[in-house]
């Protein structure tokens, strides 16, 4: 494909990069090229800033009913159900994982549309404070926190997105975000269903474009007055010391090195068994790891592990590989060479140290940046493939004895976004569950999430929630309102 999509959007108008620049977006199962898009900039990023800017300040959409506000978010959500099979085949090929993940993905963006609309809807019109006196009234209001920077990953670049823009918009804010450079399109998508829904112009603004450059700009911007990332440490640190210059509002989110701890008693049955084993493959090699999330470390009791493991490395021989859309596909391929290549060196280095190959550690024959499934076993934590965040579909496997090691062993990571728990004792659940420093805690499963519900990390996984209520308060100012009913002088000079 040769004709490049004007893939930037700044005040209710596509266009191309004031440079000219244009990016090859890559399909990760053939490594051909099937589409071109705009590289903006500097300058395309100034432009975006301005337009969402002077919507705020001076257009409709911050001064919008809040119950107009939510109907817009339905109009959304509807759109996104018309168009579902349309943007879930782009994001099945544009970040290579299956046909179904990309619609599930398109399912769960139209469900936080949905969320969101409700949630404004729901609230009351202020907290009112006791002052102690009738003559007094005093609220707290909240209010949109501004312009928005909205940041997103390439692992999941749709679901990301509606994670920050149906919140922002919710809130009354006007916002530019800066997808992934290498997975651009299906925000593309969504900011053309915005469009379509009747959300104001300006209020909305995209630029497609490298993080050192777009990225680094809307950080360091003194017209952004919040920014929302979610993507790596390194990249996140770079946005937090960018920002703090103009001391605006940060929120990061930036992955994990997740947990998933597996007592005896959980496999007691072959019920149990099945179900542990299963849920542990789709920890580790759904979207082929490529989730901040994913439980790709193993960490199971002493006396299960040969069996546990040796069931594990079996099924995950047999995990289908292919194009995403193809009938029977389990799992598609890494995003690009360089997270390829980044997979393969992580696994060199862990046989190195002494980790035993049980599963996968090779490419299959043919094109794309296909790896197999991978299964580890014999691993520790001063192993570099145990505490390093991959995003590839590699799974390490530790062991312990005792309640306490397994505890401490979860929790022994600079990270602490998710993990889990499995057992059949209750009490002991509860107990693991609650000592785990994660922001989210499974017990007997792994991976579903709710939109009502928090999502964010402690320690190096980030600043901030995304989601629930609390995902809302992000993109808000707290306001107290204190008016005297009955002034008169309060006579405190003497004059």
């Amino acid at each position: 494909m040769s004709t490049a999509q004007q893939t930037i959007h700044v005040g209710g108008e596509w266009r191309s990069a004031v440079s000219g620049a244009t990016r090859e977006i890559i399909d990760p199962v053939d490594a051909s090229v099937f589409a071109v898009v705009s590289e903006g900039g500097t300058t395309d990023t100034d432009d975006a800033v301005a337009a969402a800017r002077a919507a705020f300040d001076d257009g409709t959409w911050p001064r919008t009913p809040v119950a107009e506000r939510a109907a817009l978010l339905r109009r959304v959500a509807a759109l996104l159900e018309r168009d579902r099979e349309r943007i879930a085949g782009l994001e099945s090929q544009d970040a290579g994982k299956t046909l179904e993940e990309g619609r599930t993905d398109v399912d769960c963006v139209r469900d936080a549309f949905v969320y969101f609309a409700d949630l404004v809807m729901n609230e009351s019109g202020g907290r009112v404070v006791d002052a102690g006196s009738d003559d007094i009234h005093s609220v707290v209001v909240h209010e949109p926190v501004g312009v928005c920077a909205l940041i997103t990953p390439w692992n999941y670049p749709l679901l990301q997105a509606s994670w920050k823009v149906a919140p922002a918009l919710a809130a009354g804010n006007t916002f530019v975000i800066k997808p992934s450079e290498i997975t651009p399109l299906t925000t593309v998508a969504l900011m053309e269903l915005l469009m379509e829904a009747g959300l104001p112009p300006g209020a909305a603004n995209l630029v497609t474009g490298p993080g050192d450059t777009v990225g680094a700009r809307l950080a360091e911007h003194p017209d952004v007055d919040l920014v929302s990332f979610t993507g790596g440490l390194v990249s996140g640190t770079k946005v937090a010391h960018a920002a703090a210059d103009t001391v605006k509002k940060v929120a990061l989110e930036l992955g994990g090195k997740n947990p998933n701890v597996v007592f005896a008693d959980a496999c007691a049955t072959e019920e149990g068994f099945d179900t542990a084993v299963d849920q542990a493959l789709n920890a580790a090699f759904i979207h082929s790891g490529q989730v901040c999330s994913a439980g790709s470390r193993l960490i199971v009791e002493e006396s299960l592990r040969e069996r546990f493991v040796a069931e594990l490395a079996r099924r995950a021989e047999k995990i289908r590989l292919g194009r995403g859309t193809d009938k029977g596909v389990e799992c598609g391929p890494l995003v690009s060479a360089q997270q390829l290549a980044r997979t393969q060196d992580f696994v060199a280095s862990a046989l190195e140290e002494g980790a035993v190959l049980r599963a996968g550690g090779e490419r299959p024959d043919g094109p794309g940046y296909f790896y197999r499934p991978t299964v580890l076993d014999r691993c520790n934590r001063r192993m570099r493939v145990v505490r390093e965040e991959i995003f590839g579909p590699v799974l390490t496997v530790e062991t312990f004895r005792t309640e306490h090691e397994a505890v401490t062993l979860a929790n022994d990571t600079e990270f602490g976004l998710a993990g889990a728990v499995w057992t059949a004792d209750a009490g002991r659940a509860r107990r693991v569950a609650g000592r785990m420093r994660h922001g989210t805690v499974w017990i007997n499963d792994f991976h579903p999430y709710l939109p009502q519900a928090e999502w964010g990390g402690f320690g190096k996984s980030g600043t901030g929630r995304e989601l629930g209520p609390t995902g809302l308060a992000e993109y808000r100012e707290t306001k107290h309102i204190y008016q005297n009913l009955a002034p008169r002088p309060v006579r405190w000079f003497a004059g």
